[in-house]
């Protein structure tokens, strides 16, 4: 009977072990599950941003459901997060210049001229920090209702950006048709090993 409970009971701890599982990537521990705005979501992909032969950060891309392409990303419903962790120390500046790039690159002028704006503002953001140092976190939150929030150190920076287009645009940096790097493209869309 003892051994019935204990097998039981066990079963029913499971589930909740499943729920807490993480992922190294490249060093940067990953849950497997998050929740954002009372909603669950799951990690659709993570893979490491590379340039020349560096590596510079990880990313992660947290959605409601599994999604295999850039279209399906965008037309998932509900919030979305993409974490960032840098593995190397970089100007901030440039950071936000290299994503303020990626965003035009993948995007008709028309289009992009409508968010200037939102990405000067972005780029602001990120000009504040002298230094993106190896280790530090900033996630990139679509929560419908409310826009995009940027987080830094832990800290909301400013107000959030209201159109889903910004957050679009932010996306097809690493999943656009000119994403900053191909094998992380496949990576957040899952299609990597």
């Amino acid at each position: 009977m003892r051994l019935k409970l204990f097998i039981g009971a066990a079963a029913l701890c499971l589930p909740a072990l499943a729920l807490s599982a993480t992922i190294d990537v490249s060093g940067v521990k990953l849950e497997d599950r998050i929740t954002l705005a009372d909603k669950p979501l799951v990690l659709n992909g993570a893979g490491v941003r590379y340039k020349a032969v560096f590596k510079v950060y990880t990313a992660g891309l947290y959605l409601s459901q599994k999604a295999d392409s850039p279209e399906a990303v965008l037309a998932t419903p509900g919030p979305k997060r993409l974490t960032i962790t840098m593995l190397r120390d970089i100007d901030s500046a440039e950071l936000g210049k290299l994503f303020s790039r990626g965003m035009e690159d993948n995007m008709e002028r028309a289009a992009f001229s409508k968010l200037i704006p939102g990405v000067l503002r972005m780029s602001q953001i990120f000009s504040q920090p002298q230094e993106a140092a190896g280790g530090e976190t900033f996630l990139v939150d679509w929560i419908p209702g409310t826009g995009t929030l940027i987080t830094v150190k832990g800290k909301v920076e400013g107000e959030a950006f209201k159109e889903p287009e910004f957050f679009d645009a932010l996306m097809r940096i690493w999943l656009g048709q000119k994403p900053a790097d191909w094998m992380l493209k496949d990576a957040l869309l899952g299609k990597s090993k």
